[in-house]
């Protein structure tokens, strides 16, 4: 008998990709074996929020990664977030968030064979059966990395806002500042791909001025973003770590951290060189993890 519920759990995420839905039940089975090993638990109702505390701390003391144990952090929240809104547990021990502190401050960036899995593998079900809502993930995606756009700038695309002639797309940021940001040649390719199918998802609801739209033919919102993401991503992911992602990848090829706040839209300097420090920190994990006197 599954005392966790961790099967249960499983199966209340069936909205996500098959990927993320083994990815959260792997962490939350990773976690109920360890209660039970070195705690002797035998159920969700005896873990409080010390336990979840003890965990986190003994993933650090294995050499995880911060983004790895950020990861799992969260999905033991939504577990007992699940289990006690069906009423397995009284009170959700992982109420108050647990990772150590500092932990969500360093933005996660994608690896080369994730972003390869999302932007030109995809799912192939999906391409077969829904050509047009594949090739609009795909552009979403693509614009979200390409030219690291935020989620909202993303969903409020006009028509008039993107050039494919000269690739630049113009976005209307935070508090109403617009700036114009060149486009990646697959970001070109896939949006021009969208825009000519488009049209198979259009209703009589659907807005003129919206260039990306959901399955109801309305302008596709950052709920939507996040579904498309646990289609197509290998491992939980939100919409934003392909800004970051965008961000550290021109910083690590050299690009100048003025040229990034333009691109990115940030009005202090500050707040981009948070990325500095991620490619900093991404260079002492290759040399700690490859150089043999490290």
């Amino acid at each position: 008998m599954d005392t966790w519920r961790v099967e249960g759990f499983g199966r209340s995420l069936g909205g996500l990709s098959p990927n993320t839905i083994a990815a959260y039940a792997s962490d939350v089975a990773a976690f109920t074996h360890w209660a039970g090993d070195r705690l002797g638990l035998t159920g969700p109702g005896e873990v409080e929020p010390v336990v979840l505390r003890r965990y986190l701390a003994f993933l650090t003391t294995r050499g995880m990664a911060r983004r790895t144990i950020a990861r799992k952090a969260a999905a033991l929240r939504r577990y007992f977030h699940w289990l006690n809104r069906t009423g397995a547990i009284g009170a959700d021990p992982s109420r108050r968030p647990s990772s150590p502190k500092g932990e969500a401050r360093l933005p996660r960036v994608l690896s080369r064979a994730e972003l390869t899995t999302m932007l030109d593998e995809g799912p192939a079900a999906a391409d077969r059966h829904d050509a047009a809502g594949s090739a609009r993930d795909r552009a979403a995606l693509e614009l979200l990395y390409g030219s690291g756009l935020r989620v909202a700038e993303l969903c409020g695309l006009r028509p008039e806002d993107i050039d494919l002639r000269r690739a630049i797309v113009t976005v209307w940021g935070k508090g109403s500042k617009q700036r114009q940001v060149p486009m990646s040649r697959p970001s070109v390719d896939a949006v021009r791909q969208w825009l000519s199918a488009r049209h198979t998802m259009v209703t009589d609801r659907t807005p003129g001025d919206a260039v990306f739209l959901n399955r109801r033919g309305g302008r596709l919102s950052p709920r939507d973003v996040r579904r498309l993401l646990d289609r197509r991503a290998p491992a939980p992911t939100h919409p934003h770590a392909l800004r970051h992602t965008f961000a550290t990848h021109l910083l690590d090829g050299g690009a100048d951290l003025r040229v990034v706040q333009e691109l990115l839209g940030h009005g202090d300097l500050a707040t981009t060189q948070l990325y500095t420090h991620v490619s900093k920190e991404r260079l002492r994990q290759v040399y700690e993890a490859t150089h043999p006197r490290a």
